[in-house]
């Protein structure tokens, strides 16, 4: 079944977007690694059932370098620990327990585990990358954000 696009928040308000493009910047700049932010990305845009940002952050994995077994794989990276660092484990633990933080909210043991690997600052920028990916995915959802043809 196909969706037209109900609004363009772009043509709406620019404003609007513009606001989560600051946190996009934000987080670009913030030194985490890109491609741990891509799996992040795709991880949360399978969770929320975003097929714009699952188009565009798949795209962006592989331009960088992204392995395609480890994307094909990364909805269910607990069954395939050996393609994953404990790094992008604990990173993406996080992110479907803060995507999905009405649920169960963020555990000791996923909280446990992002503080081993990551320092203070480090688990704040994936705080804001998994959050910044959460806005966009609801915006596209429920506008229908049309994907590129290509």
């Amino acid at each position: 079944m196909s969706h037209g696009q109900r609004l363009s928040i772009q043509d709406v308000d620019a404003g609007a977007q513009d606001a989560v493009l600051g946190l996009e910047r934000y987080v670009r700049s913030s030194g985490l690694d890109p491609a741990l932010c891509e799996l992040m990305k795709i991880r949360a845009s399978q969770i929320n059932g975003c097929a714009y940002c699952l188009d565009m952050h798949n795209r962006d994995a592989r331009a960088i370098g992204e392995d395609q077994r480890r994307l094909d794989v990364l909805s269910a990276w607990r069954e395939a620990p050996d393609l994953f660092t404990e790094k992008e484990q604990a990173a993406l633990a996080l992110t479907e327990a803060v995507t999905l933080i009405g649920v169960a909210g963020v555990s000791d043991a996923v909280w446990n585990g992002v503080t081993r690997c990551f320092n203070r600052k480090d688990v704040v920028h994936l705080l804001m990358a998994i959050a910044t990916i959460n806005v966009w995915n609801r915006l596209a959802v429920s506008t229908h954000q049309q994907r590129p043809s290509q």
